[in-house]
């Protein structure tokens, strides 16, 4: 009887063990979890290398949560798009959170607001709900120096966005349309990522720029924070206990020189007829 009581006790012990031994090894596998860093900097003007990363880090169990640090006053429509859809995907599986830098406007903002936590610096300038296009008018040029440009095309409209005409009220009423079905596009993304009224979005979809704290209290972005705040609220909803290790990809000189914001380098890279969410101060009156 001694010994059935003794041999009770033993498997309780054992079972008491084998508990607290894998109580301890969860909690460690959680404790040395990893926030994967992903640095979106300059003019968006493709969405792959973003994508990929967003899905390596998606795939990886030892990865607890994603940060994004948008640093970027926008770029083309469709990159823009394709990395906000990239984001939605992965949000089912694990946290991403947004740390705005000194701007995350236009198609920065597009790309940050389906995350599951948006987290800006008091001076981020973000927002910039709008789309524009650009089309260079050298007619006035040409007729200068005497050169003229002859079209041949298969339909009225085909040379809508070119150079070498002025555009008339016609061809202005149809490229408004289009600026106008993007911009519709961008609404109701932010209106989704965000968790907004569509109304209410409207109201300040007409391309002004809003400081961190202004967003925050539009509900634009979650909280008033840097990066380290970003991580550490990253940490909290991957359910991370003490330091996590950040893991990130370095950019190469070249990549970073790719990825220059600037107006002159964005005119080369993005042709004239490109309709894209940008932000410039130089384009702001």
């Amino acid at each position: 009887m001694k010994n059935k009581k003794l041999k009770i006790v033993l498997i309780v012990i054992g079972i008491i063990i084998l508990l607290s031994f894998f109580i301890t090894l969860m909690e460690s596998s959680v404790a040395r979890g990893k926030i994967a860093l992903i640095n979106v900097k300059g003019v968006i003007v493709e969405s792959k290398t973003v994508i990929d990363e967003i899905k390596q880090y998606r795939k990886d169990p030892s990865i607890r949560a994603i940060v994004l640090r948008v640093d970027s006053p926008g770029g083309a429509v469709v990159p823009s798009q394709e990395i906000y859809e990239e984001i939605k995907r992965t949000i089912s599986v694990k946290p991403v959170v947004v740390s705005m830098g000194s701007v995350a406007a236009s198609g920065g903002y597009y790309i940050s607001c389906p995350a599951t936590k948006i987290i800006a610096n008091p001076g981020t300038l973000t927002g910039s709900i709008g789309v524009l296009i650009e089309i260079p008018n050298i007619k006035g040029l040409l007729d200068k120096i005497g050169v003229k440009a002859e079209v041949i095309k298969s339909g009225k409209y085909k040379d809508i966005t070119s150079p070498f005409k002025t555009l008339q009220s016609d061809e202005k009423e149809i490229l408004q349309r289009l600026i106008d079905d993007v911009h519709a596009q961008f609404i109701k993304a932010v209106s989704e990522g965000r968790k907004i009224p569509l109304e209410k979005v409207k109201k300040i979809a007409d391309g002004r720029v809003f400081t961190g704290i202004k967003a925050k209290e539009l509900g634009l972005v979650d909280e008033v924070g840097d990066l380290d705040y970003a991580i550490k609220v990253a940490a909290q909803l991957g359910k991370i206990k003490g330091e996590p290790e950040i893991v990130t990809k370095k950019s190469t000189l070249f990549i970073e020189l790719l990825k220059s914001d600037t107006e002159s380098l964005i005119k080369k890279i993005l042709p004239y007829i490109q309709v894209y969410y940008l932000y410039s101060p130089a384009l702001q009156n």
